[in-house]
């Protein structure tokens, strides 16, 4: 896994980053979030040793490490979610003159405001979280994002400088998610059109549960993977669709683990990105667009602005798009696909094609590492 090119060299140092330390309360390399599993793979591609420190308090995080005595890294890096981490990881990383790496994948103001509504953002709680979130932002010298769009989001509503902020593709481990041949086009299988996730807001599952109930094309077979707040409703409104009678036939199926959900992809023809009309869903490509295009399937998902012009450069089929939050719109793109079984093979093709272009491993690394060698960090370490 790890390769042996050059270290990576900072302004903060006058020795290469070697050494990152990922700071994160009961996190190891294994039971992590796959965003974070493709960040530290390509960080060890690049020759950096990444080691893990797992306090068992955050807020109290920096004393646990004075007294752990840990071999002093080049870097600290914080992981996905882990924002309760960053005030203990900054004062440690002040103290001793080493540079923060946030990589926080959402906004918990924005998580909070927008999109499950909890706090109004001119209510009290609302403006308070908002501050919380942009101290704890600040604390940072490089925040990661996912998407332009997210970047933007930092760098407007939370206040981070933008050349403070890094962005990183989700990407797919490709430990796992691997090419996989498709089913003959000649057999008389229905077309396997597969969902997978946490049936949360911005996938806009009531969008998929209306296209499946007003599907109109070839018979198709569809299935439901994950639990979540809107799973409920999917199973009430589609569980009776189970019989060959139905032009949608659905099957639901309990959380896989990850070895299982790649074999679910490859067995699909047909992957079903999110379709939610939030604002937080506008800036989101989740995970399941770049797993499917890494195993070689299609996707069909929300025209949205976080995909850019490299999602749009195929013209082999690897990705098309539907107006967010209109289930017409996808119930028509599902039939118009499966109407086109001798197109599996080329939109296989493309799918990984477009995957290997923009968003393999390699092509992280180098924007990622790239990155991190030209950022000029050192006035914020004399704060």
């Amino acid at each position: 896994m790890t390769t042996n090119p050059a270290p990576v060299r900072s302004t903060l140092h006058t020795r290469p980053i070697r050494e990152l330390l990922v700071w994160n309360h009961k996190h190891t390399a294994t039971n992590v979030y796959s965003r974070d599993r493709v960040a530290y793979r390509i960080l060890e591609r690049s020759g950096i040793h990444v080691r893990f420190f797992r306090p068992h308090s955050s807020p109290l995080a920096d004393i646990e490490a004075l007294f752990a005595r840990l071999p002093r890294p080049d870097a600290v890096w914080v992981p996905s979610f882990r924002h309760r981490d960053v005030a203990a990881a900054a004062r440690y990383c002040r103290r001793n003159a080493l540079p923060l790496i946030f990589d926080p994948l959402i906004s918990a103001y924005d998580k909070q405001v927008n999109e499950r509504a909890k706090f109004a953002a001119t209510g009290t709680a609302g403006r308070r979280l908002l501050r919380h979130e942009r101290a704890l932002f600040g604390r940072a010298d490089i925040v990661i994002a996912d998407t332009a769009g997210h970047a933007e989001y930092f760098a407007d509503i939370l206040g981070v400088e933008p050349e403070r902020i890094v962005v990183l593709p989700v990407g797919a481990d490709e430990s796992v998610f691997q090419f996989q041949p498709t089913r003959a086009a000649q057999t008389p299988q229905r077309p396997q059109v597969l969902f997978f996730g946490s049936f949360i807001g911005l996938h806009g599952v009531p969008t998929i549960i209306e296209a499946i109930l007003h599907y109109a094309g070839p018979p198709i077979e569809v299935r439901l993977i994950g639990d979540g707040p809107a799973h409920a409703d999917a199973l009430a409104r589609l569980g009776h669709l189970n019989h060959d009678d139905c032009l949608a036939r659905v099957r639901f199926e309990n959380w896989v683990d990850l070895e299982t959900l790649a074999k679910r992809i490859a067995a699909a023809d047909i992957v079903l990105g999110i379709f939610g009309t939030s604002a937080k869903a506008l800036r989101v490509v989740p995970n399941k667009v770049y797993q499917a295009l890494a195993v070689g399937r299609p996707v069909i998902t929300a025209d949205t602005p976080a995909y850019d012009a490299r999602f749009r450069s195929d013209d082999g089929g690897a990705i098309s798009f539907s107006e967010p939050g209109n289930p017409q719109a996808l119930a028509q793109l599902l039939a118009e696909w499966a109407h086109e079984p001798s197109e599996r093979e080329t939109r296989a093709h493309a799918a990984r094609r477009l995957f290997d272009l923009y968003f393999a491993e390699s092509q992280l690394q180098a924007g990622l590492i790239h990155e991190l060698e030209t950022r000029d960090w050192g006035r914020r370490l004399v704060r």
